[in-house]
């Protein structure tokens, strides 16, 4: 059976939506990945009497709960006197919690105020989880079914707590069996699209379809089992990812991630020593800003008044294709690099601000072997339609990289 696991989040702020719960993300990651279950996110204000009864409540539904926040010197800081309470127990003083956090001043050479000593009393039972990165040290202790966490709000102090205390704990104490998670990455593809190439797939016994629609992409992820025979898993990713076709540009999860759209392009573009022009219209510089600091992007023109001065709402597609090729070959020619890439598109400056009204693009690349292009377009409103124009270019140099331009 599965251990379950829950996150539980303290703080006004989280609760008011003043600040964003990143911590209960990344820790379902981390969970996830271990081999839990994971049943609920919730979180809580400064009140006493919520979190002592979330406490009680938790201690009887979970075998694990990873809480954050509320481990503050001040008085809205009420984590370890809420457990104090729950469990029964009394807060005792820790010495070396509070050496701790003399120590912390000390080395700032400041004077500890006092109402950090708050920090250093800890329910009797609780098993200190120290910080070596700020004044609140955490702590973890058995509650009824449930083994909890307590970590500090700050995410930089709780991400290194976890990953170099807390993980290698939870691996000794629970019997996990982990589940492995593919994602197969795509451009240009939308989930319902996907759906379709599936349909007619069984998935094997012990493996679960999903998908996610992020921006810049749409994943296909696929859950498998834990012990799932590994050759049978590497023939469903490939066979999943043969009807999804040349829209996939990663797959991660079978051995190293592979990363998104540019660190997909960028691997290969330094792995060669490739080097690359670009001439940017519709995406208004977000390519160029996409590649900073990619030392082989030698070359970038960002053409802001095309649409305006250029015709190009009233060309046809067959006038811009041949333009855009011609245009690549001679951008590639003059700064001598072994790609270059422009961007062109049709459409009234009106179509182009109306989040109702497409535009056409015209990708050219000219490479050492020749001229690759593409004809697609562009939805939705102004920056989505920037960003659209700026992943498209780029997909088709990632196209052209891993061979697989039509």
């Amino acid at each position: 059976m599965k251990q379950i696991a829950e996150i539980f989040s303290q703080g006004e702020e989280i609760v008011c939506g003043q600040t964003v719960d990143s911590n209960a993300a990344w820790l379902s990651q981390q969970l996830v990945e271990l081999g839990f279950t994971l049943k609920r996110h919730t979180a809580v204000g400064d009140n006493l009497e919520d979190l002592i009864a979330l406490f009680t409540e938790i201690a009887e539904r979970a075998d694990c709960c990873i809480c954050t926040g509320g481990l503050g010197p001040t008085s809205d800081d009420l984590t370890a006197e809420a457990v104090s309470i729950a469990s029964g127990q009394p807060l005792v003083f820790d010495a070396q919690a509070f050496a701790d956090i003399e120590q912390y001043y000390a080395r700032r050479n400041r004077v500890m105020p006092e109402a950090n000593r708050k920090q250093a009393m800890l329910p009797q039972s609780a098993l200190r989880i120290d910080n070596a990165y700020g004044t609140a040290p955490g702590f973890a202790l058995q509650f009824k079914r449930c083994w909890f966490v307590f970590l500090p709000g700050v995410p930089s102090e709780m991400k290194s707590m976890f990953t170099s205390l807390v993980r290698p704990q939870l691996l000794q104490s629970f019997d996990l069996q982990p589940e492995c998670l593919v994602s197969l990455r795509s451009i240009g593809i939308g989930e319902s699209a996907i759906q379709q190439c599936l349909a007619d797939f069984d998935l094997p016994d012990g493996v679960q379809l999903g998908f996610r629609a992020a921006p810049d992409e749409v994943q296909t992820k696929l859950l498998f089992s834990s012990g799932f025979p590994e050759q049978e898993k590497h023939g469903c990713v490939t066979a999943v990812a043969d009807r999804i076709g040349d829209y996939v540009f990663a797959i991660d999860g079978l051995n190293e991630a592979q990363g998104d759209l540019l660190e997909v392009v960028a691997d290969e573009m330094s792995k060669k020593h490739y080097t690359l022009a670009l001439l940017e219209t519709a995406s208004q510089g977000q390519l160029a800003a996409k590649c900073l600091g990619c030392d082989w992007l030698r070359r970038v023109e960002v053409n802001l008044d095309w649409g305006r001065n250029t015709g190009a709402d009233q060309a046809g597609a067959g006038d811009l294709q041949p333009i855009a090729k011609v245009w690549a070959e001679q951008l590639k020619a003059r700064e001598q690099t072994d790609f270059a890439l422009v961007q062109l598109y049709s459409g009234s400056a009106a179509d182009y601000r109306d989040k109702d009204k497409a535009i056409v693009l015209y990708n050219a690349l000219a490479t050492p072997g020749g001229v690759v292009s593409t004809q697609l377009n562009a939805h939705g409103p102004l920056k989505h339609k920037q960003n659209q124009a700026a992943l498209l270019a780029l997909d088709l140099l990632r196209r052209y990289l891993q061979d697989k331009c039509l």
